[in-house]
C-alpha cells in the first residue's frame, strides 16, 4: 500500500511529456529498440512475462512499405491482472498491458502506455488493485527512459 501510494505521488509529480488521445507519454532519450529493450529487461527482472514484443516497422517493410521506428510490448503477470479481472471480466479486454515506443517525424523518441481504462471500478478493492497495477506500469516506463 505504501509502495503504491509513493509510487502514485511520484507518479504525479513527474507529469507526462503530453497525454495525446488517452495516453501517458514520455519522452526517452533512447531509441525506440533500445527503450524497449530496456523496459522488457525491467519487467523480465520483476518476474512478468513477455507475451509478446511486436515490431510494426518491420511488418511495414515485410510488406515494401516504409514505418518509422514503432514497437510494442505486451507483458503481464497473473498476480497483477487476475484481481483486476475478478472485479470485472471485462478488464481483459485491457490486460495484458501494452506499451509502445515509437520515433516521431521529427525524430523524437517516445514511450507511451493507456492513461485510464474504459471501465471504471466501483468496489474500493477494485481500485485499488487498478492502482497497483497502474502505479507499476507507470515506474517500470519511467524507469525504462531514465538516462
Amino acid at each position: 500500500m505504501l509502495r503504491s501510494a509513493i509510487a502514485l505521488s511520484l507518479a504525479l509529480l513527474i507529469p507526462p511529456a503530453f497525454g495525446a488521445e488517452g495516453m501517458v507519454v514520455l519522452p526517452s532519450p533512447h531509441s525506440p529498440q533500445a527503450t524497449m529493450d530496456r523496459l522488457e529487461a525491467i519487467a523480465k527482472g520483476r518476474d512478468l512475462k513477455i507475451l509478446a514484443r511486436i515490431d510494426h516497422a518491420a511488418g511495414a517493410r515485410s510488406i515494401g512499405e516504409i514505418l518509422r521506428p514503432t514497437e510494442l510490448l505486451i507483458f503481464g503477470h497473473p498476480k497483477g491482472g487476475t484481481p483486476v479481472l475478478q472485479c470485472d471480466q471485462r478488464y481483459g479486454l485491457e490486460l495484458p498491458l501494452r506499451v509502445l515506443a515509437w520515433e516521431d517525424a521529427q525524430g523524437k523518441r517516445w514511450l507511451g502506455y493507456p492513461a485510464a481504462y474504459a471501465i471504471k471500478p466501483e468496489a474500493p478493492a477494485c481500485k485499488a488493485a487498478l492502482e497497483r497495477l497502474a502505479g507499476a506500469l507507470d515506474g517500470m516506463v519511467r524507469e525504462a527512459v531514465s538516462q
